[in-house]
């Protein structure tokens, strides 16, 4: 009988040794979360990259996960993903063509903006930012990166997320007066960069196709069944959203709302289904955990145990993520400046 997906992946991890890491997002299903060396949020997986010294290191995400892996990782690294087709839409809204034109045009009067891009985007994406002086951020630290951002310029290009950007203006006080969601979509032409002088963030179009289900009705309709009862949202949710719920943060901080929520109580959680099941599972009997939303992302679930087991039957013969130099050195550059800004903020 053939050896099952499950056996062959521990047989694989166990042959390799340390010159194996497996790294998972959240968002994984089960099956492929349990193989997983390090599990994370975007922000935690990409600071674990450097501290790495496996010689081959497996990305159980979508794309842009592992480019970055792939860019932060040391020479003599490599970087796979179990299936290369598991992208984002997201990621796609804001091609790196179009983010240099646009920059280019908020920047033609010389006024100095510093782009600013979520960690969903593309690796050349995070590249052109590098090359303008600009950084990259995640979910869990908008808030310490958009400060950062307006200390070294004179405005901030915020992409791709217009609902993150916005949720972490409100955080940091940034008034409604001084941000404005672009018109992108000429290439930047129809952008008056005149009626942009007043503004302070300025925000690309972009949206999570899962996250901007979430209605404020779907909470409003929660509460009504289940008085008392909790709920915390990412913040790609639109601010509508957010101002609904308890509280609001990364995959990491939800999974810490729900750890300390106390026993008892019921909690419904804005954000993709698979972490959600999973700490539904954990609580149960002891706290009641629930989605307001029952989607899964289609790009995460592109990652299965059966690819996973098949990259690692034969992994000297697979082809690792690639990142030409040409991308890689500006990215780095763009993401080093993220880690650092972070500790010196205390944020790891």
């Amino acid at each position: 009988m053939d050896a099952s997906p499950y056996d062959r992946i521990v047989a694989a991890k166990a042959a390799l040794g340390g010159d194996l890491a497996i790294l998972a997002h959240h968002y994984q299903g089960d099956d492929v979360y349990r193989h997983a060396d390090f599990a994370g949020d975007s922000l935690e997986l990409s600071s674990r990259i450097e501290g790495l010294d496996a010689s081959s290191i497996v990305f159980c995400g979508v794309t842009f996960m592992a480019e970055t892996a792939a860019v932060l990782a040391k020479p003599g690294q490599n970087v796979f993903i179990p299936d290369p087709k598991a992208g984002c839409v997201l990621s796609d809204m804001a091609p790196a063509p179009l983010v240099a034109a646009v920059i280019k045009r908020l920047r033609a009067g010389g006024r100095r903006v510093i782009p600013l891009t979520y960690v969903n985007s593309q690796a050349e994406v995070k590249a052109v930012c590098g090359r303008y002086g600009g950084s990259v951020c995640t979910s869990a630290n908008a808030r310490i990166m958009v400060a950062w951002a307006l200390a070294q310029g004179e405005g901030v290009l915020f992409l791709p997320d217009q609902n993150l950007a916005r949720n972490t203006c409100d955080a940091l006080g940034v008034p409604a007066g001084r941000r404005q969601v672009l018109d992108v979509f000429s290439r930047g032409r129809t952008i008056d960069t005149a009626r942009l002088a007043g503004k302070d963030v300025m925000i690309w179009p972009g949206q999570c196709v899962i996250h901007s289900r979430i209605k404020p009705a779907a909470i409003a309709a929660f509460r009504a069944e289940h008085p008392g009862a909790l709920v915390v949202v990412h913040p790609e949710c639109s601010p509508e959203v957010v101002a609904a719920a308890d509280s609001c943060g990364s995959t990491s901080h939800i999974i810490g709302y729900c750890e300390a929520a106390p026993a008892g109580r019921t909690v419904a959680v804005g954000t993709e289904i698979n972490m959600v099941a999973r700490l539904a599972k954990k609580y149960a009997g002891v706290k009641t955990i629930v989605p307001l939303m029952g989607r899964g992302c289609s790009n995460m679930a592109k990652i299965t145990e059966e690819k996973l087991a098949r990259q690692l039957d034969d992994l000297d013969r697979e082809t690792p993520v690639a990142v030409g130099p040409d991308v890689r050195e500006p990215a780095r550059l763009a993401l080093t400046r993220m880690l650092n800004a972070c500790r010196a903020a205390g944020l790891r």
